[in-house]
């Protein structure tokens, strides 16, 4: 086998990605906005929605009825010893209680659909959202991240939706029904029990104004901790082979101290709303009781039945308290989700445009006219400094040169997974800018270092790029790519579950797959990251008959690591440090005794094996 002539580039996006500075995450600050954006997403059950609040307004009322009719039977029934009609109220109560377990029931069950079905609509909104937005988006974020987002953020706005919605409204409800009935019923102790209103709302705001943050700050952990484990899960192997196992767990350990530190605190002080709420609930019975009882017995218009309905509702009226301060800790809780959920959906999309050119058939002829590249405005150097090179259609180009020369980059903007800052790019005479994406990219094959195979069949991976493929392209496809017989040995062919994980399939293997599933595309432009390297020589050997089988008739930009595949390249490009150095034929580059030339003898391989 030809040793390597330069640097391999296994892993030059996470090398380009150290050189790019992390973004910062925007968070929204509006609540209001936030809020209006979650109402937009239930506007057309808006009618459900208002159905499902009076079904709260009238279990509420039920809920001030019942403590009133026992009231009710207490003065003017047991207390007189006259049971007449005693059964009706004892049913009209029971009816109540039904009534009230009924429609708390359904008010329930029709906001779980509601919420359910707005939770679809984010989720939806949010994944095919970030189907639009650009490969430097998610070259700036943790792939962990993102899913904690899609994941554990969404989740927070699903409970909130599904139970604190009601729950809010019933409080609210409950408390301005209970004052109202309280008043009527006697001011005097309408007026003892609410002297501890002031201490639940100082209690109230102290706690609240602290949990706010903190529940963003373990939002924020969480996503860390949860883009730390996806990333570790994906580096297993490289873990284990420098034995940093260790190391990682350290790492984990902190990682997930911070989660656990954000969420006490965050729990903590919510935690303590229920026990001070518990605890002004009982004063405030206790108050009832013991001033109701002494104006009873002194004759001041106060009776039994009255005390009874008044400690009732003293217990319901700061219920509902209680339940709004730990509701509105839920609600923060979820809030601080939505707004990095939508922070996420208010990234702009990748540009493009819609014109004549949708229609457009590629031939293949590409020109770079002094592109200049570099991925942000902060940077001081381009990565791409006014590269010029033309491909005729049909023709093989390859690029060679050290690890950061630019060779991915090259690629990458032909695809237009980055736009250039300077210069332009011509496919057939056209600007690809003035090309919309879909058309570009649907007559352009990748074909990466490391092969990613998505779940699903080995057929479904073949016709990734053309889901409507017939079965016969598919098995054509899998024949030109050397794929067919180890395809056939599986258990079930063509329909055997694979993974892009699966560890069943050999590197080589996948290669041959991503191969056949380029074929099946019959691209007009052909990119290749160095498809053979790291796999054995009889691999390397089908998977070169593939390729040249691949390449034949198309324009291919080969990213080169290796002499045997330079060999059979039409033209060569020597690239440095993102500016081409030398470029032209071989035989030319030869002659020139120039970097091309040294890079050839450095590999200690006869040159007349190379112009073969």
């Amino acid at each position: 086998m030809i040793k390597d002539v330069f640097s391999h580039d296994k892993i030059l996006a996470k090398e380009d990605l150290k050189r790019r500075p992390k973004m910062e995450v925007k968070r929204a600050e509006d609540w209001k906005q936030t809020l209006y954006r979650l109402w937009q997403l239930m506007e057309d059950r808006k009618w459900l929605l208002i159905f499902v609040i009076l079904l709260v307004i009238v279990t509420s009322l039920l809920s001030l009825i019942g403590p009133y009719i026992i009231g009710q039977i207490i003065d003017h029934m047991i207390i007189p010893k006259k049971f007449d009609g005693l059964l009706n109220r004892l049913l009209l109560l029971s009816g109540v209680y039904i009534a009230l377990s009924i429609l708390t029931y359904l008010a329930a069950f029709f906001m779980v659909d509601i919420a359910q079905k707005a939770i679809y609509r984010l989720r939806m909104k949010l994944f095919s959202h970030m189907q639009t937005i650009g490969i430097p988006f998610f070259d700036k974020r943790q792939h962990g991240e993102l899913m904690s987002r899609m994941t554990n953020d969404i989740e927070n706005v699903s409970k909130v939706l599904n139970s604190s919605f009601i729950q809010f409204t019933s409080s609210i409800v409950t408390l301005i029904g209970t004052i109202i009935v309280m008043l009527i019923l006697s001011p005097v102790l309408t007026l003892l029990t609410m002297l501890i209103i002031p201490v639940m709302l100082i209690a109230t705001r102290w706690i609240t104004k602290r949990t706010g943050p903190l529940y963003k700050k373990r939002q924020n952990a969480l996503g860390e901790m949860n883009a730390y484990i996806e990333e570790i899960i994906s580096g297993q192997q490289v873990v284990k082979v420098f034995s940093q196992e260790e190391t990682v767990i350290n790492g984990f350990e902190e990682k997930n101290r911070n989660v656990r530190e954000n969420g006490f605190w965050a729990i903590t002080y919510s935690g303590t709303i229920p026990k001070v709420m518990n605890m002004l609930n009982n004063i405030s019975f206790a108050i009832v009781a013991g001033i109701g009882g002494l104006l009873a017995l002194n004759g001041y218009g106060v009776t039994v039945g009255t005390i009874v309905i008044f400690a009732e509702y003293a217990r319901q009226f700061t219920r509902p308290l209680s339940d709004l301060a730990n509701q509105f800790n839920e609600v923060l809780s979820a809030l601080a989700g939505a707004e990095r959920v939508f922070s996420i959906i208010d990234e702009e999309s990748e540009p493009d445009i819609d014109n004549n050119n949708r229609d457009l058939l590629i031939e293949g002829g590409i020109q770079f006219n002094d592109v200049i590249f570099k991925y942000n405005k902060e940077q001081q150097k381009n990565i791409i400094n006014r590269v010029s090179f033309e491909v005729l259609p049909g023709e093989t180009v390859a690029l060679v040169g050290a690890t950061g020369a630019g060779k991915t980059t090259i690629i990458q903007l032909l695809n237009r997974f980055y736009d250039i800052n300077g210069g332009d790019i011509l496919i057939d005479g056209v600007s690809v800018s003035n090309i919309p994406r879909k058309t570009l990219r649907g007559q352009i094959a990748y074909v990466l270092q490391d092969p990613f195979l998505f779940d699903g069949t080995i057929k479904d991976s073949i016709k990734y790029g053309k889901r409507d493929a017939a079965d016969e392209e598919i098995i054509q496809a899998a024949i030109d790519a050397n794929a067919y017989d180890f395809i056939m040995r599986l258990p079930e062919g063509f329909d055997t579950m694979i993974s892009g994980e699966d560890s069943s399939l050999s590197q080589g293997e996948k290669q041959l797959l991503s191969i056949a599933r380029a074929l099946v595309l019959d691209p007009a432009i052909l990119l290749l990251d160095e498809a053979t390297s790291s796999i054995d020589t009889v691999t390397e050997m089908k998977l070169q008959e593939a390729i040249d089988r691949l390449m034949e008739g198309r324009t291919s930009i080969v990213i080169a690591h290796r002499l045997n595949t330079v060999k059979k390249a039409d033209k060569i490009i020597v690239l440095q440090q993102g500016e081409i150095i030398e470029q032209g034929y071989q035989h030319e580059l030869l002659e020139q005794r120039g970097i091309y030339y040294h890079m050839v003898n450095s590999s200690h391989t006869d040159n007349d094996e190379l112009l073969d």
